[in-house]
């Protein structure tokens, strides 16, 4: 057995066994940075550090609070805030007390946040601030399993039975710790790597949202994996920005904890570019469209320039993607990342004048990239401020690690040797282990057969395409299920859970349409291509591949109108919504090969054949 299958087999069962021993191996290294407002009340925010042993002393607060709340082993702990360092506390905390997190978006509305809150029987809820615990409150007949609501940020919050402060949460705790002061060590200690530790809700394209329940021994297997990869290392600073609620944020701060290098950590989008040169990172993991929206600034600000800057533009881009190929093909070969003599001198000269520059907007210290929750153009890989590699993962699988797209190195984990897959049945370390909230009342359970070397992966839902010199790639959770470029679920070729209890059209039962073939996976708005039914019929017909009678006249294409489009938005998360469509000249059908024989549509073949149609959707987003 190789030292990194050994380092991974010999795991601890939970992350929050490798936090209490990291804090133990370097507690006055800095662990996080978070961003304060500024001393003198104006320019950008200053950056503050927590060092591991005052993110332990927090994390401890908050796991004793819980637990003198009554919280026991696994009971749900929902928490629904935006990305920033209390949610990571927060979470360490849940953990610690043995108790497990049910992740909630922000920016779910409250309907939705209901659900989520009952189908988990979530005991507590931290919420970030006012707007969050509304939501709650408004609810709160809905939610008989909920006792308590923890708000992190206290303006505009009313205290009282049932709404407290996650200060006094903390007071809380740390009363407890006076008297019991092993109390979390022993909580910790009875932690097994099969015991819950995250409920992530998918995205209910399909249905109601379901939750995924992922173990302890997942996010400690992928905290092992990171360290294996040799992508980052002690003297790292990540910039992490991306939802926490997610399963590629909660990977990246489970690597961070066993590696023990520095976090800087703002949620804040509109924030990025001015943070970067504050922060300075020498790692940042992103969504396609972060690195799509880097290529398109510099190909617009080369071509405002004239035509001279554009042409070095195109001409450096064109050399970054011939000495990525080359590098990568000649690594798989002889195991060495080499160029030609010629290539290499025009990359460096292309670096140069181009890339260096970009580096540089990120802090100037960048030297990796990572991209993941959708395909990542190549053009975007090569072009991107530092070598970008991709990261598969899906809701209810967190691994494999990154595969590089832009450099030749192609660090990979082991999959888990016999022992961990030995039956039929059994399911790998990262795999979640059910598709739903309780149990007792579960039928959809993922599960990862005995496979070939190259099919590791298999779970209910999403699948990587792979080949034999390509990167897994993010294809589609489910049939109608997938995800915009900007990471976010949408849910185009399905109706809202609420449409379908209601008379309100969507999509599927929009009597305008009778194929809806949805994109955005890798460009930036969601954009369906629609076409007309041949005749007025029941929606179900009309949506099903136009089940229609061709010689009916179609309706005028106004009835498929901007009005239209704006109805079918409504009652949909902001990042679910059309923004563009156009219309299709026919009727997708089984004879193309554009639907199944169940009328699933097989929206790769809908993109290749309506490539032009698509690309109009996007002229002007992609600069170059």
């Amino acid at each position: 057995m190789s030292d990194t299958q050994t380092l991974i087999e010999n795991r601890p069962p939970s992350v929050a066994t490798l936090f209490l021993e990291r804090v133990t191996a370097t507690p006055d290294a800095e662990a996080y940075r978070y961003p304060v407002p500024a001393a003198s009340g104006r320019g950008p925010d200053d950056w503050k550090s927590l060092t591991w042993a005052g993110a332990a002393e927090q994390v401890h607060a908050i796991a004793a609070g819980l637990i003198e709340l009554g919280v026991e082993a696994e009971q749900r702990v929902a928490l629904a805030s935006s990305t920033r360092v209390e949610w990571i506390l927060a979470d360490l905390g849940i953990l610690c007390a043995g108790a497990a997190t049910t992740t909630v978006y922000p920016q779910t509305n409250a309907d939705e946040s209901a659900y989520i809150l009952s189908d988990s029987q979530s005991r507590v809820l931290i919420a970030e601030n006012a707007e969050q615990v509304a939501k709650a409150v408004e609810k709160r007949a809905e939610l008989p399993e909920l006792t308590r609501v923890v708000a992190v940020d206290p303006a505009g919050v009313e205290t009282d039975d049932f709404v407290i402060t996650l200060t006094d949460l903390e007071k809380l705790g740390a009363a407890r710790l006076q008297k019991e002061p092993e109390l979390i060590k022993e909580r910790v200690a009875a932690i097994t790597k099969d015991q819950l530790a995250t409920l992530i809700y998918t995205s209910g394209t399909t249905g109601r949202p379901k939750g995924v329940r992922l173990p302890h021994d997942c996010w400690s297997y992928m905290a092992k994996a990171t360290v294996a990869t040799g992508l980052v290392n002690g003297d790292d600073v990540q910039y992490l920005w991306l939802p926490l609620a997610h399963v590629f944020g909660k990977v990246l701060t489970s690597g961070q904890i066993e590696v023990g290098h520095v976090t800087a950590v703002d949620g804040r989008v509109d924030k990025i570019i001015e943070n970067l040169p504050a922060v300075r990172p020498t790692y940042m993991a992103g969504v396609p469209r972060i690195f799509e929206k880097v290529y398109n600034g510099v190909a617009a600000k080369a071509k405002a320039g004239g035509g001279a800057k554009y042409k070095i533009f195109q001409w450096a881009a064109a050399v970054a993607r011939e000495y990525a190929k080359v590098t990568q093909d000649n690594f798989r070969r002889t195991g060495t990342a080499s160029a030609p003599f010629a290539l290499t001198a025009k990359h460096n000269l292309a670096d140069k004048l181009v890339y260096a520059k970009i580096r540089e907007a990120f802090g100037g210290n960048l030297r990796a990239c990572v991209s993941g929750s959708a395909a990542l153009a190549p053009r975007s890989a090569t072009s991107s401020p530092a070598p970008a590699s991709t990261s598969w993962r899906a809701t209810a699988s967190p691994s494999p690690p990154p595969h590089p797209l832009s450099t030749p190195a192609r660090p990979t984990a082991p999959a888990p040797s016999a022992s961990r897959c030995p039956a039929p049945r059994s399911v790998s370390p990262p795999t979640a282990r059910s598709c739903c909230a309780v149990p007792a009342s579960c039928r959809a359970t993922t599960t990862c057969r005995r496979r070939p070397p190259r099919s590791w992966r298999r779970t209910a839902g999403s699948t990587p395409a792979t080949s034999a010199n390509s990167p897994p790639t993010a294809t589609s959770a489910s049939p109608t299920a997938r995800r915009t470029s900007s990471r976010r679920p949408a849910a185009s070729t399905s109706p809202p859970p609420r449409s379908r209890a209601s008379s309100r059209p969507s999509a599927r039962t929009s009597p305008t349409s009778s194929s809806t073939a949805p994109t955005g996976t890798t460009a930036p708005p969601s954009s369906p291509s629609t076409r007309p039914p041949s005749r007025p019929g029941p929606p179900r017909t009309a949506w099903r591949a136009g089940r229609t009678r061709r010689s009916s006249p179609r309706p005028p294409r106004s009835r498929w109108s901007t009005a239209t489009s704006r109805q079918l938005n409504e009652g949909l998360q902001r990042w679910q919504t059309i923004k563009k469509f156009r219309l299709l000249p026919r009727d997708l059908d089984i004879e193309h090969g554009e639907i199944t024989p169940s009328l699933k549509l097989k929206r790769p073949v809908v993109e290749r054949t309506y490539k032009n149609l698509i690309e109009e959707m996007y002229e002007g987003t992609r600069e170059a």
